[in-house]
């Protein structure tokens, strides 16, 4: 007689609770074919990040999530869509991709920041200097008209 433990489980049985298969997009549009110029359409299959979802998460058939990554892999190739999108968020504190250490990874920068914080470190830095340029031309400006002023 064979035991518990090797009897092949069903999905059924590891999770008993009754669950409602999510249906696609494509059933509920009545979509036939899927064309890589509708843009559109693709982008409901993507993530934020420009990834393409997964079929549980998006509901589709086998054939239905093939048909979507090869138009979506088309729509790239010819620029409709992108490959990937940068996502503007900045790390605070933590200890970095070096766990902290110095001199490791992170090429020398200081604190473990990543890229997007010293880029965004910098712009404001440029925009602060350009500000203090400008408070600095109407300085002369206004040196300028006193020393005008006090030849005439």
């Amino acid at each position: 007689m064979a035991s518990k433990k090797n009897k092949a489980r069903s999905a059924r049985d590891l999770n008993p609770r009754k669950f409602k298969k999510k249906t696609s997009v494509l059933v509920i549009d009545k979509v036939e074919y899927i064309d890589y110029k509708d843009v559109d359409l693709l982008g409901r299959f993507m993530s934020d990040r420009a990834k393409i979802k997964n079929r549980r998460v998006a509901g589709n058939t086998l054939q239905q999530q093939r048909e979507i990554a090869n138009a979506v892999k088309v729509a790239r190739e010819m620029a409709l869509l992108p490959y990937a999108k940068r996502v503007a968020s900045t790390r605070t504190g933590g200890r970095g991709r070096d766990g902290g250490r110095d001199g490791g990874r992170d090429g020398g920068r200081e604190g473990g920041r990543d890229r997007e914080t010293s880029l965004s470190d910098s712009v404001d830095s440029t925009v602060n200097d350009a500000v203090n340029d400008d408070e600095l031309i109407d300085d002369v400006e206004s040196i300028d008209e006193a020393i005008e002023t006090e030849e005439a």
